[in-house]
């Protein structure tokens, strides 16, 4: 397993407002510490949430940031007491088993604002949004993309486009962990989506899912941070990888780098926000929560980074990307022509195979005559949606 980056903690503080307040003698409000990834992804909740929640209730925030491993939230629960984080965005998955765990406060729907004109907020966010202790934002997938150089004339345009090196010679990329490219193996041989994590949940569907990634593994490259497979295809070291889709769009819109993506069997994940058990400032956190999952902030943001808000009244608010002016709906995995062919990612079933797929992919990769020349261990089942 990787080791876990070190938590670091930025203070985005109003200081104006902090002015303000000293000025007349008041005693400052306390800062909100909201725990996030980084990267553009978290440049957007600054820009769509954190700064115009500071302006409209004088609250500052401060924020943390760390990998998405669960183990620093259970860690943090546990030696801090009380904890001193207050909301933590958490992949969907990690929501549900850090709520089994007794790791985060229930969540109460009612605090959720309804849709601009008038829906109530369980009718307008995507089904299964909402869950006992955390409602998802927004959705972000890991796709295939290829280097549009590497193919000339005919394009690669499905998932099984992946696994044949003869009609799409050159390196594949994927991700140095069993998520996502289990599942991709058998789309390959054309399992229907719907069938896919029953046959993976028998030991005929893993010795399949297996074979069919013995035929490109002479070819395989692994990667393990975000931002090495959109490298590994600008440079020409691999032909086709699995990526994020907001790294994609990234380099498509605001790098002008050649590279396409192939929607085809894209693994959709959600994003989720989250109060830590005992955290100091639960109201204040769950007032953050309200406004941020509004329509009109969760569109601010879908028109910075593209990943797709679970609310219909936010994605009715997609217009073009503030900077580059790009339209950001065909960039998004929610939208209608994405969904279609998406494969949903089994929270469930991840939960419950954990050790087996980790164990099955160690062993194919320490298989004789394995062509794994990386002497990094596997990392987590961690996704990074950072950006």
């Amino acid at each position: 397993m990787r080791a876990a980056k070190p938590l670091v903690r930025v203070v985005a503080l109003a200081a104006g407002l902090q002015a303000g307040v000293a000025a007349a003698g008041e005693e400052a409000p306390q800062a909100l510490t909201i725990v996030s990834w980084g990267g553009s992804y978290e440049a957007s909740q600054r820009a769509a949430y954190f700064r115009p929640f500071t302006e409209e209730t004088g609250i500052p925030i401060e924020v943390v940031r760390y990998d998405g491993d669960l183990s620093a939230l259970r860690e943090h629960v546990t030696t801090h007491q009380p904890p001193e984080w207050d909301v933590i965005d958490l992949l969907m998955a990690d929501a549900r088993s850090a709520c089994d765990e007794g790791l985060l406060e229930p969540f109460d729907p009612s605090i959720l604002a309804p849709a601009p004109d008038g829906t109530p907020a369980r009718e307008d966010f995507t089904e299964g949004s909402i869950l006992e202790c955390a409602v998802a934002q927004l959705a972000f997938s890991t796709v295939i993309a290829y280097d549009d150089r590497a193919f000339p004339g005919e394009k690669p345009l499905s998932v099984a486009d992946f696994f044949d090196l003869e009609r799409f010679p050159g390196g594949r990329a994927l991700r140095k962990a069993p998520v996502g490219m289990f599942e991709w193996a058998l789309r390959a041989y054309g399992v229907p989506r719907r069938q896919i994590y029953d046959l993976l949940s028998t030991e005929r569907g893993l010795s399949l899912a297996l074979r069919k990634l013995d035929e490109i593994r002479p070819a395989l490259t692994w990667w393990h941070s975000g931002a090495d497979p959109v490298r590994m295809l600008k440079q020409g070291q691999v032909a086709m990888a699995s990526v994020y889709n907001g790294r994609a769009f990234h380099a498509q819109a605001e790098e002008d780098a050649p590279i396409s993506v192939i929607w085809d069997s894209q693994l959709l994940d959600y994003t989720s926000w989250a109060i830590p058990k005992g955290a100091p400032q639960k109201e204040a956190a769950e007032r953050f929560i309200r406004f941020a999952t509004r329509a009109e902030h969760l569109g601010h943001q879908a028109n910075r980074i593209s990943y797709g808000p679970t609310r219909a009244s936010a994605r009715r608010r997609i217009g073009r990307h503030v900077e580059t002016g790009v339209p950001m709906r065909p960039h998004m995995p929610t939208a209608p022509r994405h969904l279609q062919q998406a494969i949903r990612q089994d929270h469930q079933w991840y939960t419950q195979t954990r050790n087996l797929r980790w164990r099955r992919f160690r062993e194919w990769l320490e298989a004789p005559g394995s062509a794994d020349t990386d002497p990094s261990p596997p990392g987590p089942d961690t996704a990074d949606p950072g950006g």
